[in-house]
């Protein structure tokens, strides 16, 4: 599996390309994008010759879904996000869109539960439900590569808020506990912002675990 990263945006959210080398198909994780973003993203779908099936979404807050809806006209894409995590998408509020310039809802294409499968390609994501930055916060995990996408959950030595509408930390702590840190040690962790880590590195070093 191939993977790109963009960031060219005011809040520094990570925005990942993945596709497999093999079949071409392709999905975006996420779409907080920027115009630099966006054209940045169009231009590596062109140069690989990418067909982008899904954009699948971490969480609902609005620096993370921003350019869904551009983006999916742009790509021909269907948009996907955890079934509890609809309503964030779909309310301002919940989205925290409404505090700033322009309110955003998006309205889901499909829905994932906890431990669905999603392929691409010869390429799949599994979905692990990781609530307490958000209701309905999934992470993607590719075995076969030993990569994790884990939106605003984990970061490098921190974990995601939870002072917002509906976080949880306790439930956080105890999903990021049951869910992330029994994969491999090996497992890069690709977060919502920041910079890449690993699941041994966390265990070892994040003093919120």
């Amino acid at each position: 599996m191939k993977i790109l990263t963009f960031n060219k945006n005011s809040a520094g959210q990570n925005i990942y390309l993945c596709w497999c080398e093999n079949t071409n198909e392709g999905v975006l994780i996420d779409a907080g994008c920027s115009v630099q973003d966006e054209n940045a993203i169009i231009k590596a779908v062109k140069d690989n010759n990418i067909v982008v099936k899904a954009i699948l979404l971490t969480h609902g807050h609005f620096d993370h879904i921003i350019a869904v809806t551009k983006m999916k006209n742009l790509l021909g894409a269907m948009v996907y996000c955890h079934v509890s995590e609809k309503q964030v998408l779909e309310d301002p509020e919940l989205n925290l869109s409404c505090y700033t310039a322009s309110k955003t809802a998006v309205t889901p294409d499909g829905l994932f539960n906890d431990s669905d499968i999603f392929q691409f390609g010869e390429c799949a994501f599994k979905v692990l439900h990781t609530p307490g930055h958000t209701p309905g916060g999934a992470c993607y995990y590719n075995e076969k590569s030993a990569s994790l996408f884990v939106g605003d959950t984990l970061f490098k030595r921190s974990v995601g808020r939870t002072d917002f509408p509906r976080g949880d930390h306790a439930k956080l702590v105890r999903n990021i506990s049951a869910k992330l840190l029994p994969l491999p040690d090996e497992t890069v962790v690709f977060p919502g912002h920041g910079d890449n880590t690993s699941i041994g590195i966390e265990k070892k070093s994040n003093p919120f675990l």
